[in-house]
């Protein structure tokens, strides 16, 4: 077991980097997920294809971008477009894994990031909005969703749905006109890892970050939560994944 002090978001990058296989496309959107892609190349997916919502499509992160839209994003990549090539790519199904983030998620991986309250105007806090997040949740194969895990944040109805999971349960996102077999596929919270159960689509417990019990991730959703018949726990981040992440990809501690 690795002994080494690392932190909640140094552990929220390695678990969200490990979901990602080689030679695969994922849409990188700021913040942790470029660091996971980042992290992801260097360890296990040399192959991976990152693409950017500004155009930027197979960079090579060598170094950390700050911002979907600067060039970074496109250093020694495969092609450099433009906003309307992305989304289009992603609703020909060309893009496998999402990165997604909100305010609020529901158990069927539904996600809030436009209001807080019962009502749209005035709402009680105002939220920046979807951004791409809906045509990433509606269209890429695979979601991974990362969240902060409180009861705040994992509720039994978003008050306002942003991007679509599952909706309302099976065969819910294919009635609304959703490409099939597409939808939420892992969520990575600063508890655990969540999957959704196949046949209700509700969000699933599947293991536990180091230190943390199950009772602690039921006592922090606000639904009924599924939990695997054998819970697993996660690995700490291996003193290789901390170095790269430290020395190589964020030295300068932007994110991390």
């Amino acid at each position: 077991m690795n002994e080494q002090v690392y932190n909640p978001t140094e552990l929220l990058i390695c678990i969200a980097a490990r979901q990602m296989p080689d030679s695969v496309t994922a849409f990188i959107g700021t913040g942790i997920p470029m660091l996971a892609a980042s992290l992801a190349q260097r360890m296990h997916a040399p192959n991976l294809v990152p693409i950017f919502e500004f155009g930027g499509t197979g960079a090579r992160l060598e170094k950390l971008p700050r911002a979907v839209g600067e060039s970074r994003t496109f250093y020694r990549g495969v092609a450099a477009s433009g906003i309307c090539d992305i989304m289009e790519t992603a609703a020909r199904g060309f893009i496998d894994f999402g990165f997604l983030g909100g305010a609020q998620i529901d158990p069927y991986g539904n996600l809030n990031s436009t209001i807080i309250g019962p009502q749209h105007h005035p709402p009680k806090v105002r939220l920046p909005g979807s951004g791409g997040a809906n045509d990433v949740g509606s269209f890429c194969w695979r979601n991974i969703i990362i969240m902060r895990h409180d009861t705040r944040r994992f509720v039994p109805q978003v008050d306002f749905l942003t991007t679509p999971g599952y909706l309302t349960g099976p065969g819910a996102r294919e009635a609304a006109g959703l490409p099939p077999d597409t939808g939420p596929f892992r969520v990575v919270s600063t508890l655990g890892l969540l999957d959704f159960e196949e046949e209700s689509k509700r969000m699933r417990l599947l293991s536990t970050h180091p230190g943390v019990t199950v009772e602690e991730v039921i006592a922090s959703t606000g639904f009924d939560l599924i939990v695997a018949d054998s819970v697993g726990q996660n690995e700490a981040p291996t003193e290789e994944e901390l170095r790269l992440l430290r020395e190589e990809i964020d030295p300068d501690r932007f994110y991390i």
